[in-house]
This record gives C-alpha cells, structure tokens and sequence, in this order.
C-alpha cells in the first residue's frame, strides 16, 4: 500500500548548493533568478567564503555591471563581496589569504575599481556606503595596487572627496575613513585630493562635529587626514597657506582654551577625545615646522602673523589643562621660532599667565584674574619652579622653548646672558634665574628636584656653546667681594666647586648638568682651561671620581674623563698647571688604560648609545624620569669622541692651536719660543755694536780732521775750475750763434726748394688730370656707341623673330581648321552611308564599295595633312632654335661690355697715382687697345 508513495529528495551538501546557486548566477536570464541566487549565496558568505569566491566571485563582479541599475540587486552583491572580506573567525575556510585572493581579483581590471567608484554618483544609501567599504577592505589587502587603481580611474579621487558632502554621517565617515588610508604615502594622490577643495570640507566637518572641544572621533580623522596631505608635502602646505586657511587653524586652537574656562564637568571619555583632538592639532601645525624644509620660514611668518604662536602659548600657560597638551603646545611655539631672527626678538614681548599663581580663589586676588608674565619669564619659572615630576615633560618643552628663542641668533643669546648676569649681580633672590641657580650651593631640597639645576645647566650649556663672547661674557662673573677682603671666585671654579660636592652626595642628573656644562664650556677656550686649572684640587677631585670604583656612575665617570681629556688638549705650557705637569698627574692618578675606559664604557651606555630612539620623557610610575643628557651634547659628544680618546696620548710638548673665524686664538708656542731666541740674537748684537761704536769714535776724530784739510783744498781747486769754466762758457757760447746763423741760412734754402718742388708737383698733377679726363670723356663715348649698337641689334633680331613665329602660328591654326573641317566632312558622309546602308543593304554593295575606296582616299589626305602639320611643327622647332642662338649672342654681347667695362677700370687704375703723368707709350697702348675693342664690337 505504501510502495506508490515517492522516497524524499537526496540532501544537497553545502558546496553542491553553492555550485548550483553560482551556476544560476551565471546562466540565469531574469533579474529575480539572479538575486535569488545571490541571496543565497550571501547566506553562505560568512561561513564558507573560499567556496563562494571560488565558484561565484567573477559572476559577483559581473552582476554589479550588468546589474547596477537595480539597486536592491546591487545592495546584495555588495553585502556578498564585504561578507567575503570579513567572514566568521571560527569558519573552517576562514584565511588571511581569502582576502589577498579577493583583492587581486579586483585590481587586476581596472574597470572593477571604476565600477565601485561609479556607484557614488548614485544616490542610494546602501550602493555608497558598501562601495566605500568594499575599496576600504581592497585597500587594505592589496594598497599599491589599489591606490594606482583609483589614481588612474576617471574622477576616482574627486568622487571620493565629493562623498564628504553627504549628509549621512555613515556615507561620509566611510569616506573619510577610506581617504585616511588612501593617502600616507602616495604624493601623487595627496595631489589630486588637495586640488579637490578638501581642505575646506575637513573644517567644515570639524565645525559641525563641534570643533575639538566637543568633537568625536571624526575630528580626530579629519585632523589625521589633513596630516597625511600636509607632511613632507611643500606643494600642498603652500596651497594650504595660500588658501587662508591658517586662520582656522587658529581659530581652532583659541578654541581649546576660551571654553575651558566656562564649562562644565565632562565625562573621562570625552576629556581623552578633547585631548587627543588638540593633540593632533598641534601635531598637524608642527608639519609645517621641519627645520631646514622648504617654505618653513614662509610657514612661521604665517603663523606669527594670525595668532597661531599667541594662541599655542595660552593653551600651555592654562592651569586645567592636561601636562601633555600644555607640553606640545610648547614644543610647537619652539619650532614656530626655531632660526627665525625676526620671531625670535618679536617673540620675548608676549605675555601669559604666570605658572606660579594658583586660582583667584586661593591666591588673594580681588579681581578674579591670574596675573600676566613675559613669557621668557614665564617659561624660566615652569623649567626651574615646577618640581613636579608628573610635569618634567612640561618643564622640558618649556627648556626646549627658551633654546629654540636664541638658536641660532648670538644678538638675542647675548642679550638673555646678560640680563641673567644682571639679575644675578643685582643681589635679589631670583628663583628663575638660571646663573643663580647654578651658582648657589645645593641646598638640601635638591634632591628633591634634581632636574631644577638640570635644566639651569642646559640652558646655560647653550648660551655659550660654540660662541667665544657668550664664554668670556659669563667667565667675567665672580663671586665674593674683593674690597671686604673675600676671596674672589671665578663662575667656572664656581660651578666646578659645586660639581666636586655634589659627585658624593648629590643625584647623578645634577653632576651631568654641571658636567655637560663645564665640556661645552672648556672645549676650544684656553681662557676658560686656564681658569679650570686655577684651582689644582679640581683635578684631583675629578681623578679620584674616575678611578672610584662605582659601577652605578658609568655616566659621571665618564663625563669626568672626558672633561679631564678637554682640559688637557687646550692646556699649554703657561698654564696655572703646564702642560706637562699636568699630563704626568693624569698618566699617574688615573693611568690612559682607566681614561679610555671611561670614555668606552660612557659611548656604548644604552643612555648615550641610544639617545636617538629612546623617549626624553617621563614615565607613568612617577619616579624621576630617565633623562640624563641634552641632545646637542650628545651630538657633540659623538663627533669629538675620536678626537678626546686620542688626546691623552698627544705628547706635553705638542699644544693645540684654536682657530676661530679663521684667527688663531691664544699665542703660539712656536711664535713665543721663535721670538725669544729672537730677543738674545739681538741681546748679543747690541753688545758687539757697543764695542765696534767706541772703536768707530776714535777713527772718527781722525777722519774729522783729514777731512778739513782736504775740504781747504778743495775749495782752492773749486775756484780754480770755476774761472776756467767760465772762460769755456763764453767761448761755446759763440761757436752757438755762429751754428744757429748757418742753420737759418740752410733753412732758408731748402724752405724756397721745397715751394719750387710743390709748384712742379702741383702742374704735373694738373696735366695729369687734364689727360685722365680726356680720355674718360672718349671712352664713355665709344662705351654709349657700343650699346646703342647691340641695343639696336638685339631690337632687329628680337622684332624679325617675332614676325617669323607669328607666321608658324598663323600656318599652324590654318592647318588645324582644315584639319577640322576634313575631320567634319569625314563625319557626315559616314553618317549618310551608314543610313543608307541601314536601309538599303542589300541594294548598295557597290556603293558601299565606292565608299570605302574613298574613306581610303579621304585617309591618305588626311596622312598627309599630318605630315605637312609635322613639318610646320619641325620649322617652329628650328625657329626656336634661331631664338635661342639670338639669344646666345646678346649674352655674347653682354660679355663684351663686361670686358670693355673691364678695361676702362683698368684704364682708371692706371690714372690714379697723384703727381704722375701718362708716357705715350701708355697713350698708344690704351689707342691700340680702343681699336681691338671696336673691332671685337663690329
């Protein structure tokens, strides 16, 4: 009874279904059979993605082509392809290499990232947002390879910004977010993106998202992309600048403060967002700040001039804000100045609220207002007056902003040195004060606070590094009161005093300051070295410190040999301790074996090896942070470390010269020792002069009176040759006018000579003219004559071939006519036979007989019409031939008057010496040569 009941269908297995839903795909004609299958297909996305790309992929791709004007077909073809990229984690087919698979399949054809990108010109919401995410996840797979995709695809870059105008947020932050990744690393395409007006949508997005006091975590993708466009990016930070857009730059950072004094308390969350929002606002403004980059100064001008630099320094100065912001607040307002002379002297008239004043409400003041500071006293009390460690990195920005104020610019170093000096001569207790701090005695509260003297000593290290007068303006500070009897104490053996004290007890950052300082002092400053070694028990202290074994201070006794090393190689033999005396305690207190050591051990120091790559900040476990060295010392340290290693075994008797400016500074010890020897040469000299000078005064005397006897008798001698010479005067005297008589005479003679020579010369030229014209008068006679003739000639011969062709073309057109008319005669009488034999065939054989004899007839005339036509043609040939031998003569003619031409130059060329006159031999040359010339023209 059952038996007629059908058995169920077999159960398909999953990668049978898929099979057969990618061949529907493929080969179905209707567009609801292929969205059926893609729907089933989207089913097993997620957990078979291998079996789905491999089988349905290309048919995928292919359905957004075919397909694309159907929305809901794109939407699930769309939501297929993302379910590929992102499947299930626990998937059996789940694999990295799915994607990589996927996204090559893409960018092989640049007509599929074309498709994607032409689905933002729609407006559905689905077709935009899952084209967006789908280039988003290809980018990621594959990011060369898509970047040139959508760099070549026709307006692809210009779509993408165009989807930042849309008003759903989730179109618009998907391609925000696709920008972002699109473009760290392509110039190319940060190009495109710029020249897109992209930089006034990503503010106009920051506006309405609530600026960066209110804003998400959109603004911080806005403030990221514009990084990526800007960094290393001159062309685009132009077109930034040129665009105005500097000033919302700063509107957005007087943001950051103005509404922080009013609001209200804010979630954790919101005050991380804040935070990292100005954070990466200040990151994007210290883009346009890379020291030695094209346009930088252009940059800093900008910023100076719209408040950028104002606004940065208020946001550090606030009270409520985080240290970190306040810290690259400050780090940014350096680079603004950084080697900029113009802000740089500007940049010390500003004021902000001072760090050492607390709320009105604690601090007394009536008004409610924190007082203001100028700022390089404002930024001297945050690195000196704030022992918090939680704001070292705050304390350190302030310290890097000081030095960015002089860097670079010896006017304003100067000029902050010696207000320094003067605060600290001055007498009052200046806290801030960087010369006070470092020459006061430590106090028990150091520390406490060791980077206090620290940064004292950094930035003291930079007023008078590599400057020859900041060094001498500093050493001319002393201590103690000479007229009260106290011993007057040099700022060097000052400060070297408080290092000796502190390498015992004090925290290991204070001695490196002191140290750092004392090197980049010393080095190349043989003043300086001099007021070192003033002070013998200073070397013995370092020595002693170097030796002292103590594996905790690798750094000090490092920085102690190495500055042993700097007062030995700018010491020299007038030192307060020479050269050589100080060479022996070195080589017995310490040994070269130990000062090498030292230095070694101080080089490959993680602290100094690996300055570079480690953080110069604090740390979150509120310890002291592990900051030790400032990085111009570190640079120094590694290009002298060569030159220091070897000084300990330059010999005593070798100083080094410094040159400065191309000056040598100090005096050579060559130059001393030559000018010595120089002096007991001369010392010697003059007492052998002496001795030869009493000897000489003797033989004077003598010579004295051997020459007044001579001088008597000279003088007798003298008048005797005085009265011969003037009887010799007289007697030439004579013989000269007799001489100057004769002279006249012959002048005379040969003046009239020369009248009567000029007289002849002038009648010959005459004559000679006479003659010349004579015959230049006859020769343009028979010239004119000879060409009137062939003038007349070539007439006659051009007139008679004229008449002679006239008649060829006459005979010519009358043969032509008769030719005609026997041509026409021919025609007709053809005709008429032709019609009679049409007619009367069979009647008019004979006659057509008679015909054909006289056809014979007409074309034996007409042969020899042809003939007499071929003839007339031959006579016109040879009449051409005539023509051209006419021709031929009158060139022959034209030869002849170049020759006669010719002559006559040579005639005139004859002629032409003044003062000569024509022989007859010449005459009747110049007649000869006139008759073969009218014979040569008959």
């Amino acid at each position: 009874m059952f038996s007629s009941i059908a058995s169920a269908p077999a159960k398909q297995s999953v990668s049978e279904t898929i099979n057969v839903l990618s061949g529907r795909l493929a080969s179905a004609t209707l567009l609801e059979d292929r969205r059926a299958a893609i729907l089933g297909l989207r089913s097993f996305a997620k957990e078979y993605p291998a079996s789905v790309a491999s089988g349905a992929l290309r048919s995928l791709i292919g359905s957004l082509s075919n397909d694309g004007e159907d929305v809901d077909t794109v939407k699930v073809s769309l939501e297929t392809l993302l379910m590929l990229f992102s499947p299930n984690q626990d998937s059996p087919e789940a694999s990295e290499e799915i994607a990589l698979w996927l996204a090559d399949e893409f960018t092989q054809k640049q007509e599929n990232i074309t498709l994607l990108l032409n689905f933002l010109e729609t407006n559905d919401f689905y077709s935009r947002l899952y084209s967006l995410q789908l280039i988003l996840a290809i980018l990621s797979a594959r990011t060369e390879r898509t970047e040139q995709c959508v760099f070549s695809a026709p307006l692809g870059i210009s779509r993408l910004v165009a989807a930042l105008d849309d008003r759903r947020e989730a179109v618009r932050n998907e391609a925000l977010t696709l920008l972002t990744y699109l473009t760290p690393s392509s110039p190319e395409i940060q190009q495109l993106v710029v020249f897109s007006d992209i930089f006034a949508r990503l503010f106009g997005i920051i506006a309405v998202e609530g600026s960066l006091s209110e804003g998400d975590r959109i603004v911080e993708d806005c403030l990221i992309l514009l990084a990526n466009l800007l960094r290393l990016n001159p062309s685009n930070q132009s077109i930034f600048r040129e665009e105005g857009n500097i000033p919302q730059l700063a509107k957005l950072l007087e943001s950051t403060y103005r509404r922080g004094e009013d609001e209200e308390e804010v979630a954790n969350w919101a005050q991380q967002q804040r935070n990292r929002n100005i954070y990466a606002l200040l990151a994007v403004i210290r883009l346009f700040l890379v020291s030695g980059a094209v346009g930088t100064s252009q940059n800093q001008a900008a910023f100076w001039q719209h408040g950028v630099l104002f606004h940065a320094l208020q946001l550090a100065f606030i009270h409520n804000t985080e240290m970190s912001i306040r810290a690259e607040a400050l780090t940014t307002c350096a680079d603004i100045i950084r080697d900029n002379a113009k802000l740089q002297e500007n940049f010390a008239q500003l004021q902000v609220p001072s760090v050492l004043d607390v709320a009105p409400a604690t601090n007394g003041n009536a008004n409610g207002v924190i007082p203001v500071v100028y700022v390089i006293d404002g930024l001297l009390d945050l690195a000196l007056c704030v022992p918090a460690n939680q704001a070292f990195d705050l304390r350190l920005a302030a310290c890097q902003c000081i030095k960015a104020y002089f860097y670079n610019h010896p006017q304003v170093r100067l000029h902050f040195l010696r207000r320094a000096i003067d605060g600290h001569a001055s007498g009052v207790d200046e806290t801030a004060n960087v010369l006070t701090t470092l020459l006061r005695p430590l106090s028990d509260s150091t520390p406490v606070d060791p980077y206090r003297h620290w940064f004292a000593a950094a930035i003291t290290f930079h007023l008078v590094f590599e400057n020859n007068e900041a060094k001498a303006l500093a050493m001319s500070v002393t201590e103690g009161d000479a007229e009260s009897g106290e011993e007057v104490v040099t700022s060097i053996q000052t400060i070297t005093s408080h290092l000796v004290s502190g390498l015992k007890r004090a925290d290991d950052r204070i001695s490196v300051g002191y140290l750092m300082l004392l090197i980049g002092w010393l080095f190349e400053d043989l003043d300086g070295v001099n007021d070192f070694l003033g002070e013998g028990s200073n070397i013995q202290s370092l020595t002693e410190e170097v030796v002292r074994p103590n594996p905790n201070s690798v750094l000090v006794q490092g920085l102690c040999a190495m500055l042993l090393g700097v007062v030995y190689e700018f010491s020299t033999k007038d030192s307060p301790i020479p050269r050589a005396t100080l060479h022996s305690v070195l080589m017995s207190r310490m040994s070269r074996e130990k000062y090498i050591d030292s230095l070694n051990k101080l080089r490959s120091h993680p602290f100094m090896r690996n300055f570079e790559v480690i953080p110069q900040k604090a740390d979150l476990s509120g310890n002291l942070p592990e900051v030790y060295f400032d990085a111009t010392f570190v640079e120094f340290f590694k290009d002298n470390y060569s030159r220091l290693l070897r000084a300990i075994d330059r010999d005593p008797g070798m100083e080094i010269s410094v040159v400065t400016n191309g000056v040598q500074k100090g005096i050579s010890r060559e130059l001393v020792d030559s000018l010595r020897a120089q002096v007991d040469e001369r010392e010697k000299g003059l007492q052998a002069a002496l001795v030869d000078v009493a000897s000489l005064n003797g033989k004077l005397g003598q010579e004295q009176a051997e020459h007044r006897r001579s001088r008597e008798a000279a003088a007798a001698e003298l008048t005797r040759i005085k009265t011969v010479n003037d009887a010799i005067q007289r007697h030439h005297e004579e013989e000269i006018k007799q001489i100057e008589a004769q002279q006249r005479a012959k002048a005379d003679e040969h003046q009239r000579q020369l009248k009567n020579a000029q007289k002849e010369a002038a009648s010959a030229v005459e004559t000679a003219r006479a003659e010349h014209r004579t015959k230049e008068v006859e020769l343009q006679r028979q010239l004119d004559y000879v060409r009137k003739t062939a003038e007349a000639e070539a007439a006659r011969i051009q007139r008679r071939s004229d008449a002679e062709m006239a008649d060829l073309r006459a005979t010519i057109s009358r043969l032509e006519v008769d030719l005609m008319k026997a041509n026409k005669a021919k025609g007709q009488e053809l005709h008429a036979a032709r019609e009679e034999f049409s007619s009367k065939l069979s009647a008019q054989e004979a006659k057509t007989k008679a015909c054909e004899e006289e056809c014979i007839a007409l074309q034996k005339e007409l042969s020899k019409k042809e003939e007499e036509l071929q003839k007339v043609r031959s006579q016109l040939a040879e009449k051409e031939e005539q023509k051209s031998a006419t021709q031929t003569e009158l060139d022959d003619l034209l030869m002849v008057f170049g020759d006669v031409e010719e002559k006559v130059e040579k005639y005139k060329k004859r002629l032409v010496g003044l003062g000569e006159a024509v022989s007859d031999g010449e005459e009747e040359d110049g007649d000869e040569d006139e008759e073969d010339l009218d014979d040569e023209v008959d």
